[in-house]
Protein backbone atom coordinates (compact mmCIF):
# COMPACT_ATOMS: atom_id res chain seq x y z
CA UNK A 1 0.00 0.00 0.00
CA UNK A 2 2.81 2.41 0.88
CA UNK A 3 4.62 1.77 -2.40
CA UNK A 4 1.37 2.18 -4.34
CA UNK A 5 0.57 5.53 -2.74
CA UNK A 6 4.14 6.76 -3.16
CA UNK A 7 4.00 5.85 -6.84
CA UNK A 8 0.64 7.57 -7.17
CA UNK A 9 2.05 10.82 -5.76
CA UNK A 10 4.94 10.61 -8.24
CA UNK A 11 2.48 10.03 -11.09
CA UNK A 12 0.53 13.16 -10.16
CA UNK A 13 3.63 15.39 -9.91
CA UNK A 14 5.52 14.05 -12.95
CA UNK A 15 2.33 13.87 -15.01
CA UNK A 16 1.73 17.57 -14.33
CA UNK A 17 5.24 18.44 -15.53
CA UNK A 18 4.71 16.43 -18.71
CA UNK A 19 1.33 18.12 -19.18
CA UNK A 20 2.76 21.64 -19.17
CA UNK A 21 5.23 20.73 -21.93
CA UNK A 22 2.68 18.65 -23.88
CA UNK A 23 0.24 21.59 -23.94
CA UNK A 24 2.80 23.67 -25.86
CA UNK A 25 3.28 20.92 -28.44
CA UNK A 26 -0.50 20.58 -28.77
CA UNK A 27 -1.16 24.31 -29.14
CA UNK A 28 1.37 24.83 -31.92
CA UNK A 29 0.36 21.66 -33.74
CA UNK A 30 -3.31 22.50 -33.35
CA UNK A 31 -2.86 25.87 -35.08
CA UNK A 32 -0.01 25.29 -37.54
CA UNK A 33 -0.04 21.49 -38.03
CA UNK A 34 3.66 21.08 -37.43
CA UNK A 35 5.78 19.80 -34.55
CA UNK A 36 7.90 22.43 -32.83
CA UNK A 37 10.84 20.25 -31.79
CA UNK A 38 12.48 23.26 -30.14
CA UNK A 39 9.69 23.37 -27.55
CA UNK A 40 11.46 21.10 -25.05
CA UNK A 41 14.49 23.42 -25.23
CA UNK A 42 12.28 26.34 -24.24
CA UNK A 43 11.27 24.24 -21.23
CA UNK A 44 14.98 23.81 -20.43
CA UNK A 45 15.62 27.54 -20.79
CA UNK A 46 12.60 28.20 -18.58
CA UNK A 47 14.14 26.03 -15.85
CA UNK A 48 17.52 27.77 -16.14
CA UNK A 49 15.99 31.24 -16.28
CA UNK A 50 14.08 30.41 -13.12
CA UNK A 51 17.32 29.32 -11.47
CA UNK A 52 19.09 32.50 -12.61
CA UNK A 53 16.31 34.78 -11.32
CA UNK A 54 15.93 32.86 -8.07
CA UNK A 55 19.67 32.97 -7.45
CA UNK A 56 19.75 36.70 -8.15
CA UNK A 57 16.96 37.30 -5.63
CA UNK A 58 17.66 34.69 -2.96
CA UNK A 59 21.43 34.50 -3.29
CA UNK A 60 22.34 31.09 -1.88
CA UNK A 61 20.62 27.73 -2.00
CA UNK A 62 18.88 26.68 1.20
CA UNK A 63 16.73 23.62 1.80
CA UNK A 64 15.12 24.81 5.02
CA UNK A 65 14.77 28.59 4.82
CA UNK A 66 12.46 29.95 2.13
CA UNK A 67 12.43 33.60 1.00
CA UNK A 68 9.37 35.85 1.21
CA UNK A 69 6.17 34.44 -0.29
CA UNK A 70 6.20 36.83 -3.26
CA UNK A 71 9.57 35.61 -4.63
CA UNK A 72 8.05 32.49 -6.22
CA UNK A 73 5.34 34.44 -8.15
CA UNK A 74 7.97 36.96 -9.30
CA UNK A 75 10.26 34.20 -10.60
CA UNK A 76 7.31 32.38 -12.19
CA UNK A 77 5.88 35.42 -14.01
CA UNK A 78 9.32 36.71 -15.07
CA UNK A 79 10.46 33.37 -16.53
CA UNK A 80 7.10 32.88 -18.27
CA UNK A 81 7.33 36.37 -19.80
CA UNK A 82 10.94 35.87 -20.92
CA UNK A 83 10.18 32.49 -22.53
CA UNK A 84 7.03 33.90 -24.16
CA UNK A 85 9.23 36.56 -25.77
CA UNK A 86 11.71 33.87 -26.84
CA UNK A 87 8.87 31.87 -28.41
CA UNK A 88 7.69 34.95 -30.30
CA UNK A 89 11.21 35.62 -31.62
CA UNK A 90 11.59 31.99 -32.75
CA UNK A 91 8.26 32.13 -34.57
CA UNK A 92 9.05 35.42 -36.28
CA UNK A 93 12.66 34.71 -37.24
CA UNK A 94 12.67 30.96 -37.91
CA UNK A 95 9.17 29.66 -38.61
CA UNK A 96 7.28 32.53 -40.23
CA UNK A 97 9.65 32.75 -43.26
CA UNK A 98 9.13 28.98 -43.72
CA UNK A 99 5.35 29.01 -43.47
CA UNK A 100 4.75 28.31 -47.15
CA UNK A 101 7.68 25.89 -47.47
CA UNK A 102 7.26 22.08 -47.51
CA UNK A 103 6.72 20.60 -44.06
CA UNK A 104 10.01 18.72 -44.21
CA UNK A 105 11.83 22.06 -44.44
CA UNK A 106 9.96 23.36 -41.40
CA UNK A 107 10.78 20.17 -39.50
CA UNK A 108 14.47 20.55 -40.28
CA UNK A 109 14.28 24.20 -39.22
CA UNK A 110 12.76 23.17 -35.88
CA UNK A 111 15.59 20.69 -35.29
CA UNK A 112 18.10 23.42 -36.14
CA UNK A 113 16.48 25.84 -33.70
CA UNK A 114 16.58 23.11 -31.03
CA UNK A 115 20.31 22.53 -31.52
CA UNK A 116 20.95 26.27 -31.55
CA UNK A 117 19.19 26.73 -28.19
CA UNK A 118 20.98 23.75 -26.64
CA UNK A 119 24.43 24.90 -27.68
CA UNK A 120 23.83 28.58 -27.00
CA UNK A 121 22.64 27.66 -23.50
CA UNK A 122 26.04 26.11 -22.75
CA UNK A 123 27.89 29.35 -23.37
CA UNK A 124 29.26 30.97 -20.25
CA UNK A 125 27.50 34.21 -21.14
CA UNK A 126 24.20 32.33 -20.61
CA UNK A 127 24.05 29.25 -18.34
CA UNK A 128 27.40 27.45 -18.75
CA UNK A 129 28.14 23.73 -18.68
CA UNK A 130 27.97 22.97 -14.95
CA UNK A 131 24.96 21.52 -13.11
CA UNK A 132 23.43 23.88 -10.56
CA UNK A 133 21.32 23.60 -7.43
CA UNK A 134 18.03 25.49 -7.37
CA UNK A 135 17.49 27.72 -4.31
CA UNK A 136 14.52 26.75 -2.17
CA UNK A 137 11.66 29.14 -2.98
CA UNK A 138 9.28 27.26 -0.69
CA UNK A 139 9.86 25.14 2.39
CA UNK A 140 9.20 21.57 1.26
CA UNK A 141 7.47 20.10 4.31
CA UNK A 142 4.85 17.28 4.53
CA UNK A 143 1.28 18.61 4.26
CA UNK A 144 -0.37 15.31 5.24
CA UNK A 145 0.62 11.67 5.53
CA UNK A 146 -1.25 8.53 4.50
CA UNK A 147 0.25 5.10 5.21
CA UNK A 148 3.70 6.63 5.79
CA UNK A 149 3.55 8.44 2.44
CA UNK A 150 4.07 12.20 2.66
CA UNK A 151 2.27 14.59 0.33
CA UNK A 152 4.71 17.50 0.33
CA UNK A 153 4.42 21.22 -0.29
CA UNK A 154 6.30 21.10 -3.58
CA UNK A 155 3.96 18.38 -4.91
CA UNK A 156 0.96 20.53 -3.96
CA UNK A 157 2.48 23.53 -5.80
CA UNK A 158 3.23 21.43 -8.90
CA UNK A 159 -0.25 19.86 -9.05
CA UNK A 160 -2.15 23.01 -8.06
CA UNK A 161 -0.42 25.36 -10.49
CA UNK A 162 -0.74 22.86 -13.35
CA UNK A 163 -4.47 22.37 -12.77
CA UNK A 164 -4.94 26.14 -12.65
CA UNK A 165 -3.03 26.70 -15.91
CA UNK A 166 -4.85 23.87 -17.71
CA UNK A 167 -8.24 25.28 -16.66
CA UNK A 168 -7.26 28.80 -17.78
CA UNK A 169 -5.99 27.47 -21.12
CA UNK A 170 -9.14 25.38 -21.65
CA UNK A 171 -11.29 28.44 -20.92
CA UNK A 172 -9.24 30.64 -23.23
CA UNK A 173 -9.36 28.22 -26.18
CA UNK A 174 -13.10 27.44 -25.96
CA UNK A 175 -14.64 30.55 -24.35
CA UNK A 176 -12.79 33.61 -25.68
CA UNK A 177 -12.50 35.53 -28.94
CA UNK A 178 -8.79 34.66 -29.11
CA UNK A 179 -9.62 30.97 -28.73
CA UNK A 180 -12.16 31.17 -31.56
CA UNK A 181 -9.54 32.85 -33.73
CA UNK A 182 -7.03 30.10 -32.91
CA UNK A 183 -9.54 27.41 -33.85
CA UNK A 184 -10.41 29.27 -37.05
CA UNK A 185 -6.73 29.44 -38.09
CA UNK A 186 -6.39 25.77 -37.22
CA UNK A 187 -9.37 24.91 -39.44
CA UNK A 188 -8.24 26.88 -42.49
CA UNK A 189 -5.65 29.64 -42.40
CA UNK A 190 -6.69 31.26 -45.69
CA UNK A 191 -10.41 31.26 -44.92
CA UNK A 192 -9.72 32.67 -41.45
CA UNK A 193 -7.71 35.47 -43.04
CA UNK A 194 -10.57 36.28 -45.44
CA UNK A 195 -12.95 36.42 -42.46
CA UNK A 196 -10.80 39.11 -40.85
CA UNK A 197 -8.82 36.97 -38.41
CA UNK A 198 -5.28 38.41 -37.92
CA UNK A 199 -3.52 35.13 -38.67
CA UNK A 200 0.04 36.27 -37.94
CA UNK A 201 -0.97 37.78 -34.60
CA UNK A 202 -2.88 34.64 -33.58
CA UNK A 203 0.07 32.39 -34.44
CA UNK A 204 2.47 34.66 -32.56
CA UNK A 205 0.24 34.61 -29.47
CA UNK A 206 -0.01 30.81 -29.72
CA UNK A 207 3.79 30.50 -29.58
CA UNK A 208 3.91 32.95 -26.69
CA UNK A 209 1.34 31.00 -24.65
CA UNK A 210 2.97 27.63 -25.37
CA UNK A 211 6.41 28.95 -24.42
CA UNK A 212 5.08 30.53 -21.22
CA UNK A 213 3.56 27.18 -20.19
CA UNK A 214 6.90 25.48 -20.87
CA UNK A 215 8.63 28.04 -18.64
CA UNK A 216 6.14 27.33 -15.84
CA UNK A 217 6.94 23.63 -16.24
CA UNK A 218 10.67 24.41 -16.11
CA UNK A 219 10.30 26.29 -12.82
CA UNK A 220 8.21 23.50 -11.28
CA UNK A 221 10.76 20.93 -12.46
CA UNK A 222 13.56 22.91 -10.80
CA UNK A 223 11.56 23.22 -7.58
CA UNK A 224 10.73 19.52 -7.44
CA UNK A 225 14.13 18.05 -8.30
CA UNK A 226 16.40 20.83 -7.01
CA UNK A 227 19.27 20.16 -9.40
CA UNK A 228 19.55 21.31 -13.01
CA UNK A 229 21.73 19.47 -15.53
CA UNK A 230 23.54 21.50 -18.15
CA UNK A 231 21.30 22.83 -20.98
CA UNK A 232 22.49 20.33 -23.63
CA UNK A 233 22.21 17.24 -21.42
CA UNK A 234 20.34 14.35 -23.04
CA UNK A 235 18.00 14.12 -20.02
CA UNK A 236 16.24 17.30 -21.20
CA UNK A 237 15.75 15.82 -24.68
CA UNK A 238 14.27 12.62 -23.22
CA UNK A 239 11.94 14.66 -21.02
CA UNK A 240 10.73 16.61 -24.04
CA UNK A 241 10.25 13.41 -26.04
CA UNK A 242 8.08 11.91 -23.31
CA UNK A 243 5.97 15.07 -23.20
CA UNK A 244 5.61 14.88 -26.99
CA UNK A 245 4.54 11.23 -26.66
CA UNK A 246 1.98 12.36 -24.06
CA UNK A 247 0.56 14.93 -26.49
CA UNK A 248 0.29 12.31 -29.26
CA UNK A 249 -1.23 9.67 -26.97
CA UNK A 250 -3.83 12.12 -25.66
CA UNK A 251 -4.62 13.48 -29.12
CA UNK A 252 -2.28 16.22 -30.25
CA UNK A 253 -4.12 19.51 -30.72
CA UNK A 254 -6.51 18.77 -27.85
CA UNK A 255 -5.93 20.58 -24.50
CA UNK A 256 -7.66 17.99 -22.33
CA UNK A 257 -6.10 15.19 -24.37
CA UNK A 258 -2.59 16.54 -23.69
CA UNK A 259 -3.27 16.60 -19.94
CA UNK A 260 -4.81 13.11 -19.99
CA UNK A 261 -1.95 11.73 -22.09
CA UNK A 262 0.61 13.23 -19.70
CA UNK A 263 -0.98 11.54 -16.68
CA UNK A 264 -1.25 8.25 -18.57
CA UNK A 265 2.39 8.32 -19.65
CA UNK A 266 3.52 9.21 -16.13
CA UNK A 267 1.42 6.34 -14.72
CA UNK A 268 2.84 3.81 -17.17
CA UNK A 269 6.38 5.01 -16.51
CA UNK A 270 6.16 5.15 -12.71
CA UNK A 271 4.11 1.99 -12.08
CA UNK A 272 6.18 0.05 -14.63
CA UNK A 273 9.33 1.23 -12.90
CA UNK A 274 7.98 0.36 -9.42
CA UNK A 275 6.44 -3.02 -10.16
CA UNK A 276 8.26 -4.37 -13.23
CA UNK A 277 11.74 -3.02 -13.95
CA UNK A 278 13.12 0.50 -13.38
CA UNK A 279 15.62 -0.07 -16.19
CA UNK A 280 12.81 -0.25 -18.76
CA UNK A 281 10.76 2.77 -17.68
CA UNK A 282 11.52 4.63 -20.91
CA UNK A 283 10.61 1.56 -22.96
CA UNK A 284 7.11 1.40 -21.43
CA UNK A 285 6.41 4.95 -22.62
CA UNK A 286 7.24 4.24 -26.24
CA UNK A 287 5.41 0.89 -26.19
CA UNK A 288 2.28 2.83 -25.20
CA UNK A 289 2.93 5.27 -28.05
CA UNK A 290 3.17 2.44 -30.60
CA UNK A 291 0.05 0.75 -29.22
CA UNK A 292 -1.98 3.97 -29.41
CA UNK A 293 -0.77 4.75 -32.94
CA UNK A 294 -1.79 1.25 -34.04
CA UNK A 295 -5.18 1.20 -32.34
CA UNK A 296 -6.23 4.89 -32.44
CA UNK A 297 -3.81 6.99 -34.51
CA UNK A 298 -5.59 10.25 -33.65
CA UNK A 299 -4.96 9.71 -29.93
CA UNK A 300 -7.30 8.95 -27.05
CA UNK A 301 -9.21 12.27 -27.32
CA UNK A 302 -8.19 13.29 -30.82
CA UNK A 303 -10.46 13.46 -33.86
CA UNK A 304 -9.53 11.74 -37.10
CA UNK A 305 -9.08 14.22 -39.96
CA UNK A 306 -9.91 13.16 -43.50
CA UNK A 307 -7.74 14.82 -46.14
CA UNK A 308 -8.95 15.10 -49.73
CA UNK A 309 -6.48 14.06 -52.42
Amino acid sequence: MTDFLKTLVNVAAIGCLYALIALGYSLVYGVLRFINFAHSDIFTIGAWLSFTLATAIVGVASATVAPAWYVLPIVLVSSMAACALLGVLIEMLAYRPMRQAPRLNVLITAIGVSLLLQNAGQLNVFFGTQPEKMPALIVDRPLFTIADVHFRTVDAVVVGLTIFLVIVLQWMVYRTKLGRAMRAVSFDEKVASLMGVPVNRVITITFAIGSALAAAGGLLFALKYGTLKQPADSAWVLLGLKAFVAAVVGGIGNVRGAALGALLIAAVEQFGSAYLSPHLKDVYVFVVLIAVLLLKPSGLMGTAVVEKV
